[in-house]
């Protein structure tokens, strides 16, 4: 999977994207990731990308011709295999990213991202050339940069090949529920010893225990997530009736 990275900043994505699970992850050839600086696409010798907006404010605007120019630059670079690619605007007002558009954007042979940044960009560019726009969270940061970084970090994680395909089975949000609690060597720190069941070799049991766990935990920590889980059919009887001597049922 390859990700295009538009940014006026490429110095911050230094770190984030090469360490860790993504830096072998692009070692292996699962992913490449490519950042182009927007300000290359700039036409004047200061390699100006942004202004001051009409109408007056506070704040500058990126400019549409070299952002214009940069996404048309990098989409016309065709990638082996790979239709037109989505291009993605990281924005505060776009839909809110969920573990299930992480798994969506998975699916895709290509990703090309442009960050925001000051005010945000000119209108002209999101309706003209900008397909999908996503926000991380109900705030606001300093540009799309840093939200850039956890969508490929989200996405990338779930290419086949990244991470061993039971990892990621049972993580947070994968089903609706939250992950169970985990435990390893020693056996007992400072007084508290792990959950008996986990030492039993009993894998069944194991596998109950982790399954009330993650109900449980979902519970004190997410109910909102329930009662969604619930409607989707994702809930056993063997959950509800768990659920229920908890104080928890469906509305």
């Amino acid at each position: 999977m390859q990700f295009d990275i538009l940014t006026l900043f490429p110095d911050m994505f230094t770190g984030p994207l090469t360490e860790s699970i993504l830096r072998r992850a692009q070692q292996a050839g699962r992913i490449t990731i490519h950042l182009h600086n927007i300000r290359d696409y700039a036409t004047d010798r200061h390699r100006t990308a942004d202004d001051t907006p009409y109408g007056g404010g506070a704040g500058m605007v990126m400019k549409a011709v070299p952002l214009a120019a940069a996404i048309r630059a990098v989409t016309a670079n065709p990638v082996p295999d790979a239709p037109v690619p989505q291009v993605i605007l990281l924005s505060p007002d776009g839909e809110l990213f969920t573990q299930a558009m992480a798994e969506e954007l998975a699916q895709q042979r290509r990703l090309v991202l442009v960050c925001g940044h000051y005010e945000g960009i000119d209108e002209r560019i999101r309706t003209k050339l900008i397909h999908r726009e996503i926000s991380i969270g109900n705030y606001v940061l300093t540009g799309g940069e840093l939200a850039a970084m956890v969508l490929v970090d989200a996405v990338a994680r779930l290419v086949p090949g990244v991470l061993d395909a039971a990892s990621i089975t049972e993580e947070s949000h994968s089903d609706g529920l939250l992950e169970y609690p985990h435990y390893t060597r020693p056996a007992v720190w400072e007084e508290q010893p792990v959950p008996p069941v986990l030492l039993s070799g009993h894998h069944g049991e194991v596998a109950a225990w982790r399954r009330r766990q993650r109900l449980r935990r979902t519970l004190e920590r997410r109910p909102d997530l329930l009662a969604h889980t619930a409607a989707q059919g994702l809930l056993t009887p063997a959950d509800l009736a768990f659920l229920a001597d908890l104080g928890w049922t469906p509305d």
